[in-house]
């Protein structure tokens, strides 16, 4: 196992497994910005492309992700490779001594991620799934409105996420690949619903549909239920116009958040909040949730603590996405 150059007070030094487009366009930028981090390696299987992808940021290029995982300078790796890739290469690079930031979903099944997550704890690693939004600000606030009671008793949280169809070829239109909507653009609500309201939710009904031609689903819907009785529902899909919002409406009032998944690192949100004696829009800072990820998994592997990185609630997000999977009619039951 390389000697963590962030516990001897240095920055971490990632190397990154794979050369996606997210990962070019927001992860490694972010990266590159970070003083917490240093990007030293990229890795593909193509020689080409790992130069290309390294050669912006000054890092090695590496051909193979086993030759990358060898080096004992790395601490830990970045992986955003699709999504029915990550158990094999989350369980080598654990295996090979390397804390790891996995691209959501971090597996597509309940139980290899509860493997996962214990494999890291046994080995002293840090393992978090790159699930960018709940690193951001703005839902720390609403979540002290809450408490608040500033909209009174919450009864119900309505949470959104679609986007325009994807460019055909895409991979998450592949089913060998992991793709459909469910775990790329579902998970987003779905995890919502859980850092707002808890880990005990239940799935009450669900729906998934898939475009013509399509393999895979491509739009979805889901009712969750709390014991209390707060409800959650659900909508996502990759066949819409653009959707990123969710709204919490309480016995008093309601409070909505607009573009609450995917905020531009310099969009101020503006929280709405109405009451029967007006509506009150709060303005708050702008925050890259890249770097506030990249932040929370750094300080993780720094303290030594935190191996599982919010493990309550990535399980609970898994289960419930298996859970809707198969109350649709697509899938076993986790």
């Amino acid at each position: 196992m390389a000697v963590p150059s962030e516990a001897a007070g240095g920055p971490l030094r990632l190397g990154v497994l794979g050369c996606a487009g997210f990962a070019r366009r927001r992860m490694l930028p972010a990266m590159a910005a970070h003083p917490g981090v240093r990007i030293r390696a990229v890795a593909s299987r193509s020689a080409q492309r790992a130069a290309a992808t390294a050669a912006p940021f000054g890092a090695r290029p590496v051909t193979g992700y086993r030759e990358l995982l060898a080096d004992p300078a790395l601490d830990a790796v970045y992986l955003p490779l699709p999504a029915a890739l990550h158990a094999h290469w989350v369980e080598a690079a654990l295996s090979a001594g390397k804390h790891v930031l996995a691209e959501k979903p971090l597996t597509t099944d309940p139980e290899q991620t509860r493997a996962l997550l214990a494999r890291a704890r046994s080995l002293g690693l840090v393992l978090h799934e790159n699930t960018l939004f709940v690193h951001h600000g703005q839902h720390a606030v609403v979540r002290r409105l809450l408490a608040e009671g500033a909209i009174g008793e919450l009864r119900a949280l309505h949470a959104a996420f679609t986007v325009p169809a994807l460019a055909p070829g895409d991979i998450r239109y592949a089913p060998d690949l992991g793709g459909g909507c469910l775990a790329d653009i579902g998970l987003y609500p779905v995890r919502a619903a859980v850092h707002l309201l808890g880990t005990g939710l239940e799935v009450v009904g669900a729906v998934l549909s898939s475009a013509a031609g399509q393999r895979v689903e491509t739009s979805g819907a889901a009712l969750l239920r709390r014991a209390d009785g707060v409800t959650a529902q659900l909508t996502f899909g990759m066949e819409h116009a653009y959707r990123s919002r969710y709204e919490l409406w309480g016995s008093e009032g309601r409070i909505t958040v607009d573009r609450a998944f995917t905020p531009a690192a310099d969009h101020r949100p503006g929280l709405l909040v109405e009451r029967a004696d007006g509506i009150e829009t709060l303005t708050l800072p702008a925050e890259d949730q890249a770097a506030a990820a990249l932040t929370a998994f750094a300080d993780s592997v720094r303290d030594g603590k935190d191996g599982a990185g919010n493990e309550a609630d990535l399980l609970a997000q898994a289960d419930l996405l298996a859970r809707i999977r198969h109350t649709a009619g697509l899938g076993a039951v986790a």
